[in-house]
């Protein structure tokens, strides 16, 4: 049974037991001893295989680059074996941060794995890197790691159920350093007081704006996920040594909630497993078919079906207008509330293109189809036909569709819109879709081989055939895997892939 806990701001004259703290009922979820269930640990290993199919398309990329080339700038700490890199060597390691910090940002820089949204938004796969380099660093086997993602994933939909950071501007990540962190202390059997003292930890360094995902969006987008990892490796090391946090870290008078979100005057309702209840949330949780922001893998689907259906759409001559009627947040954060002219720019960075649901259903209505690469390219996005046809796209709030974001009913929650194009002879076309094909609700729901062809198409190009059926062999033997198998639970690029690409200098 799941157990709602309250939360508001106290006064620093009001007494607050520690046992009635978030932060602290957090901590108790973590340190239960409860077993996971089977469906859950297959979900983790698809999970697993997403991070790792996203990663292989992303292992020459800049912000990769960077990052990889910044951890490998740092020995193996003492204390452990170390971790492994993404596209590296299984014996060429680093500390568990910078191997977090790295994975973490080639996890996210495409913007093509797992999503859960609701008061909040999240990527709750961004858990996976940071407790999977503390598992291989500390030695750790399949089991201990299924148990930390399994804790990771639940606290973070917990809190993004019922916490809403972006009203506030401030970026979702706040809600991932204390999940990681929490997944961190479940793999390590860590006891409550510890976990506690990470968890404040972990959120006070990762609370920032949303700017990050505003304007001309920044390499920063993929770096974002990896430092709030980083940030929660380094807070479980410092509370492990026997240092605190600011406390009460949410509750408190000068507190995360008081300052930075509803006030002092606000009130959460935050639902937490009851001690012995399986931890299942990550079965909320959806992945993407194609590699674009999740409020945009429906309509790229209507597109797909518009494309075969009316393919005369495709020119511009043909349309006057293209209305996407849809949810608050799409039509604020992708769409045209958002009152951003990069939306609408040819030149704007592959970032600020996917958080462009007019560019992108303009493509998908050309293309028929979505491309992680192909449909990012500037010669693309500059196509004279295209932007003319992009720039005839608005979107427009729509009060049910809000509601239907919102929903608790997994059967009536919704993310998609409803799409009125007028043509150039004044006739009207309406339709709409609630949920992407490829969600556990759509027309083609994402199963353990979409998973793993998923991985085959990204990781085909720069893996070795050898390679995949290595990695695909071993994460689905997951929970039985021994300590020295999941130090081998990582990708190994075709020889000289990485050696070609830029290592930029930097300061370390």
């Amino acid at each position: 049974m799941t157990v709602s806990h309250h939360v508001r701001v106290y006064r620093s004259e009001e007494d607050l037991p520690r046992e009635d703290q978030l932060a602290w009922k957090i901590a108790q979820v973590a340190t239960d001893p409860v077993e996971v269930d089977a469906d859950v640990v297959d979900m983790i290993i698809n999970r697993i295989i997403d991070n790792a199919s996203v990663a292989a398309a992303s292992l020459t990329r800049g912000p990769i680059n960077a990052a990889r080339a910044q951890a490998f700038s740092h020995p193996v700490s003492t204390g452990g074996s170390g971790s492994t890199v993404f596209g590296a060597a299984l014996d060429h390691r680093t500390s568990p941060e910078w191997a977090a910090w790295a994975n973490g940002v080639a996890v996210r820089e495409l913007d093509y794995h797992d999503t859960f949204l609701a008061a909040e938004y999240s990527h709750p796969g961004d858990n996976i890197p940071p407790i999977l380099a503390v598992a291989q660093h500390a030695g750790r086997d399949g089991r201990d790691l299924v148990r930390g993602i399994a804790t990771g994933y639940e606290i973070q939909v917990d809190l993004v159920k019922a916490i809403s950071l972006h009203a506030h501007k401030i970026d979702h990540v706040a809600h991932l350093g204390p999940s990681a962190a929490a997944g961190i202390g479940t793999l390590l059997g860590l006891d409550a007081e510890t976990i506690y003292q990470a968890i404040g930890q972990a959120l006070h360094t990762t609370t920032a704006t949303r700017q990050s995902r505003k304007g001309e969006i920044s390499t920063w987008k993929a770096h974002a996920p990896a430092f709030a990892g980083k940030m929660a490796v380094e807070a479980v090391d410092r509370a492990m040594r026997g240092q605190t946090s600011p406390s009460p870290i949410y509750e408190g008078e000068d507190g995360v909630i008081a300052w930075m979100l509803d006030g002092k005057d606000a009130s959460y309702d935050v639902p937490l497993p009851a001690a012995g209840e399986a931890k299942r949330a990550i079965l909320d949780t959806y992945t993407k078919e194609h590699s674009a922001e999740y409020q945009a893998q429906a309509l790229i689907d209507l597109a797909r079906k518009l494309h075969g259906e009316r393919p005369e759409l495709a020119d511009p001559a043909n349309v006057a207008s293209i209305v996407i009627h849809t949810s608050h947040h799409t039509h604020n954060v992708i769409g045209s509330g958002a009152n951003d002219p990069q939306k609408y720019d040819p030149k704007a960075s592959r970032e600020t293109l996917d958080h462009s649901i007019p560019y992108i259903f303009a493509v998908a209505l050309q293309d028929g189809a979505w491309h992680h690469v192909d449909s990012y390219l500037p010669a693309r996005a500059a196509r004279p036909d295209t932007v003319a046809l992009w720039h005839k796209i608005t979107t427009a709030e729509d009060t049910e569709w809000t509601r239907r974001y919102h929903s608790i009913d997994p059967a009536e929650k919704a993310f998609g819109g409803r799409v009125e194009i007028t043509l150039a002879d004044g006739t009207t076309l309406t339709d709409e879709i609630a949920v992407a094909d490829a969600h556990p609700l759509g027309a083609r729901p994402f199963a353990r081989a979409n998973y793993v062809a998923k991985f085959r198409m990204l990781a085909e190009p720069v893996l070795e055939p050898a390679e995949i059926e290595r990695f695909l062999e071993l994460v689905q033997r997951l929970p039985e895997l021994t300590a020295a198998e999941v130090a081998e639970l990582s990708i190994i690029a075709k020889p000289g892939l990485l050696e070609a690409a830029p290592a930029p200098a930097g300061l370390f």
